[in-house]
């Protein structure tokens, strides 16, 4: 491993446990994986009448740290779900039964869970810098990183480049994905021979890997191939970028009569693919008044990014003109453009070429990663807008080492008021940066994964505990 500083299932777990305890209302516990899955374990119990009942379990040695299972409603056959498992640990456990008030505890029994396939082991190699100390908010989350082609996974990660929880789909790739506020994982599935970022698929998925919503492009009004973003509003709406093609007479411009110009669109649909709202970069601009535009032609603009302003409003960052642009979300006027050649002064220092990932970040700046692709080095900007004065200053600007240029793709969050996760893909790293751009924490990563989210332990809550 470079040193950044200086330059499927195996069947049961146990066999059937039989007897009686818990005051001998369990009859049989069964114990399993649950949807194959290597850290999601399953206790099947049944019981001599009906109870309400949940685990206990803790890692062989170290009770009293217990975690909780999922609990059932009152009946004699019970599925428990025991999700905050390591792999190739091993676990106690104890059946809590209630009935009738009457809470009764059984006598413990242990298993231990397997290793992760070989396939993913040794995907992360984290290591902090010498005399580094880590924020403490950074031990207090995860990180979320997607395998873009098939077999995809979603991996969530910790600061130690442990896998603490992972999804795999055969045969398409995790193309973007997304937390929601549901506790819900949110994505775009696509074929290897699709582009990066570009997909034809929605998944929606619980903490437990079940699926809650399947979309595949041809169903309702999803007839578009989607890309780079897909997200929920508030209504539980799904929200992406799509690509808009267009027929155009170019002759006036060296084109032809007939050309197709690929463009850039948002889609809302709802949970079965209705259309309820659609935007296009053609309401806003007439690609003829770009002198770019036959080179431009099969990816006009290449949004890459798709979040909210405070106010309910779209920001929509574009690679190909470097512009990051607020938009209205009822009528789809541009409030703003951000960038070279757009409507909001920018300081002169504010140089920035390229971005992704544009979010307002918990202080209410314009945040994003900045590719750098003029000056040959990446950074992150988070910028104040005033959008009355139409002006921007500077609220902060990380510099990072030009050893990991990342011309393409990224990503950038806070952790705290002075420390960013920052996702750099092309090179295969995650780090962390201070203020000054000085690397804290590096994790390589196997996959290229678009982008390094961060969710803290109190949003995965009961799935996953520290």
């Amino acid at each position: 491993m470079k040193d950044w500083f200086k330059v499927l299932a195996k069947g049961l777990l146990i066999s059937v446990i039989c007897g009686c305890s818990g005051g001998n209302l369990i009859k049989e516990i069964h114990i399993g994986l649950y949807n194959n899955n290597e850290l999601k374990i399953k206790l099947d119990v049944m019981t001599s009448k009906p109870v309400d009942l949940y685990a206990e379990y803790w890692i062989e040695g170290k009770q009293p740290v217990k975690y909780r299972s999922t609990a059932t409603a009152s009946g004699t056959s019970h599925k428990l779900l025991l999700c905050n498992i390591l792999p190739d640990t091993t676990y106690s456990y104890h059946i809590v039964t209630v009935d009738g008030g009457d809470t009764v505890v059984s006598k413990p029994h242990t298993f231990k869970s397997h290793q992760l396939p070989l396939f993913l082991q040794e995907q992360f190699h984290a290591k902090t810098a010498a005399k580094a100390i880590l924020p403490v908010q950074f031990n207090d989350g995860l990180m979320l990183i997607n395998k873009r082609y098939a077999p995809g996974v979603a991996f969530l990660v910790d600061a130690k480049g442990q896998i603490r929880w992972y999804h795999m789909i055969d045969r398409l790739g995790f193309k973007v994905i997304n937390f929601t506020r549901d506790k819900t994982l949110l994505s775009i599935l696509g074929r290897n021979d699709e582009p990066t970022s570009y997909g034809s698929e929605i998944l929606e998925i619980n903490m437990l890997g079940d699926t809650l919503l399947h979309l595949t492009k041809g169903q309702g009004d999803f007839k578009q191939t989607i890309h780079h973003e897909i997200l929920k509003n508030d209504k539980g709406q799904l929200v992406t970028i799509f690509v808009d093609q267009k027929i155009m007479d170019l002759t006036s411009v060296g084109g032809s009569k007939q050309d197709s110009v690929n463009g850039d669109g948002i889609m809302v649909m709802d949970k079965t693919g209705r259309q309820v709202y659609k935007w296009s970069v053609f309401d806003v601009m007439d690609p003829l008044k770009d002198p770019k535009i036959l080179k431009t032609k099969k990816d006009w603009m290449h949004a890459n990014s798709l979040n909210y302003d405070v106010d309910g409003n779209y920001l929509m960052s574009f690679y190909n003109n470097g512009q990051i642009w607020k938009i209205d979300s009822k009528t789809g006027k541009v409030i703003y453009k951000f960038g070279q050649g757009g409507t909001i002064a920018m300081p002169a220092d504010c140089n920035f070429t390229q971005a992704h990932a544009a979010h307002i970040n918990k202080q209410g700046n314009l945040m994003f990663f900045d590719n750098g692709v003029e000056k040959h080095q990446s950074g992150v900007y988070a910028m104040k807008i005033d959008e009355k004065n139409q002006t921007s200053t500077i609220a902060m600007h990380i510099k990072l080492p030009k050893e990991i240029f990342n011309g393409r793709m990224g990503s950038a969050y806070m952790i705290n008021d002075t420390i960013t996760l920052v996702c750099c893909s092309k090179r295969h790293i995650v780090v962390l940066a201070n203020d000054k751009g000085v690397l804290q924490w590096t994790m390589e990563t196997s996959v290229p994964t678009y982008r390094a989210g961060f969710i803290k332990y109190e949003q995965l809550d009961p799935y996953l505990k520290p």
